[in-house]
This record gives C-alpha cells, sequence and structure tokens, in this order.
C-alpha cells in the first residue's frame, strides 16, 4: 500500500500563489506516476495534473496550463503543485494520487488517493 499526505492549502486572494505538497510513504518504489486532481463544490472532481516519475513526462489540464506546475523530489517522494494566478474557479479540494502505470487523466487511472486539502480563492 501506498499512503498519500497533502499539506499546503488554504485561503489565498485572487491573483495569489500557492504550493501544494503531497508525500508519499509505504510501497512507493510501485509508484510511476502522481498527480492532482480537484473537486469543487457540486462538481465532479476532474485532473489537474500529472508527472511520471521516469521520463519526465509531465500533463495539465487546459484549467491549469500556464499558471500550474507540477514538480516532483524523488528522493523525497514527493510531489509539489506550484499555483499561480489562482482565481475563485480554483477554488476546490484538491486530492493527491498515485497510479503504477502511465500518466492518465481518468481517475480510475490511479490506485491511491489523498485525504485532499481545501484550497480556497477569495475574489
Amino acid at each position: 500500500q501506498v499512503q498519500l499526505v497533502e499539506s499546503g492549502g488554504g485561503l489565498v486572494q485572487a491573483g495569489g500563489s500557492l504550493r501544494l505538497s503531497c508525500a508519499a510513504s509505504g510501497r512507493t518504489f510501485s509508484i510511476n506516476t502522481m498527480g492532482w486532481f480537484r473537486q469543487a463544490p457540486g462538481k465532479e472532481r476532474e485532473f489537474v495534473a500529472a508527472s511520471m516519475w521516469s521520463g519526465g513526462i509531465t500533463e495539465y489540464a487546459d484549467s491549469g496550463k500556464g499558471r500550474f506546475t507540477i514538480s516532483r523530489d524523488n528522493a523525497k517522494n514527493t510531489v509539489y503543485l506550484q499555483m499561480n494566478s489562482l482565481q475563485p474557479e480554483d477554488t476546490a479540494v484538491y486530492y493527491c494520487t498515485a497510479s503504477r502505470a502511465i500518466a492518465s487523466r481518468l481517475e480510475n487511472g490511479y490506485h491511491y488517493w489523498g485525504q485532499g486539502t481545501q484550497v480556497t480563492v477569495s475574489a
């Protein structure tokens, strides 16, 4: 099993920045991809970004391109999501996720999930 613990959420004004962190523990050798999804109130959970451990492949949802950057520290088994120019529509619970497979934009492409961290962007 793999355990994921997110941190870094909070309240920020529009135009501000936040950096989310997600530390993985347990059978981390099985992880090939780590990523982020988010779920806004009344909406379905949606893909935000993903990074494959090997090959340096990253993917982003259109909503975050140019504003969000996913990065990782392999030695610490940690993935980060730097979010800049945040807008109220970015308000959501952000979930860290990990997969034994290649990067995917689909929830069912991931095997492990964190508890989520709230990000609130005020206008």
